[in-house]
């Protein structure tokens, strides 16, 4: 019988992984799979119990929290394979406020759901991006993508509003940001054997499909087609960006001049003049970056989620 440990982040939600663990633990054990539970204490936390656990042999490690918890599991699974420690599969139990990780890996928000697919087993490996720069120049693994710009603006707003929720709390922080910050840096975006350099509102680089609880930036894009999909904006007034959000919620902003896309296996962002705010999976890589480089490592984690026939 796989061994699940259960990495709960008692803060994500608000405090709704910590109300939520109980019925975890009874939904859990109903379906009578062998678990135990570590909390979270401090930042990186969860990365540093996940390789504790692939060291002690567990088949899956499962972050219960949010985008930031699951990050932190990601990068602790990958970094402790590397090292010889060994391997264990990733589960997601969502209790966070945007939960875009597990919206694109096929992953149940509900979290009784979420018990039903632990239980289930069925698994699938996925592509892993990893960016170097900004706090992490040696590197840090992402599952969903990284944002350059004015989502990596919004997020940090959308930290500060404590009292909002979900996709709620993203949408008053973009509406915040259109005022707050306004004047793109210009950049220059080097992917596979392309360059362009231009002022840019946004600058997403995904392996998911979704930002900010609700925001489709790249809907056509799979976590195991071993590519990037880009999403890039340039400067824009501040009028024409309240008509392009109508459009990231249904994910057509391809067709709007302002917006253009690509796909690479490789992404180099470069401040020309300015700076780069950037967040890799909702978590601050830097705030007054100069470059980050970026590259998709294919099929790299395994990751339960739904059966195709389920979805």
């Amino acid at each position: 019988m796989p061994k699940y440990k259960i990495i709960a982040n008692p803060t994500a939600g608000a405090g709704a992984a910590a109300l939520a663990l109980p019925d975890v633990e009874r939904m859990l054990a109903a379906h009578g799979l062998d678990f135990d539970v570590d909390r979270t204490a401090e930042p990186w936390h969860a990365a540093d119990l996940a390789g504790s656990a692939v060291e002690a042999g567990y088949d899956v490690v499962v972050a219960l929290g949010g985008d930031g918890t699951a990050n932190e599991v990601l990068n602790g699974l990958i970094r402790a394979r590397q090292a010889g420690a060994g391997s264990a599969a990733l589960g997601v139990l969502t209790v966070g406020t945007g939960n875009d990780f597990a919206f694109g890996v096929d992953v149940p928000i509900d979290v009784e759901q979420g018990c039903r697919v632990l239980a289930d087993g069925y698994r699938r490996t996925i592509d892993i991006g990893r960016v170097a720069g900004g706090l992490y120049p040696e590197g840090r693994y992402f599952g969903n993508g990284v944002g350059v710009g004015f989502d990596a603006a919004a997020g940090f707003e959308a930290a500060k509003l404590k009292k909002l929720r979900g996709f709620l709390r993203y949408l008053v922080a973009v509406l915040r940001t259109i005022f707050l910050y306004y004047k793109a840096p210009t950049v220059k975006i080097e992917y596979d054997h392309q360059s362009v350099t231009q002022p840019a509102l946004m600058v997403s680089i995904m392996n998911g499909q979704r930002l900010g609880g609700g925001f489709l930036v790249t809907p056509e894009a799979a976590t195991d087609d071993g590519l990037f999909d880009l999403c890039i904006a340039r400067q824009v007034s501040r009028a024409r960006i309240f008509t392009l959000i109508p459009h990231f919620l249904r994910g057509t902003q391809a067709t709007q001049e302002p917006i253009s896309t690509a796909r690479a296996r490789r992404v180099v962002v470069t401040a020309v003049i300015g700076s780069l705010p950037a967040h890799a999976d909702g978590e601050t890589l830097c705030t007054e970056g100069d470059r980050l480089e970026l590259e998709l490592l294919p099929r790299q984690t395994e990751i339960l989620c739904r059966a195709p026939e389920a979805a």
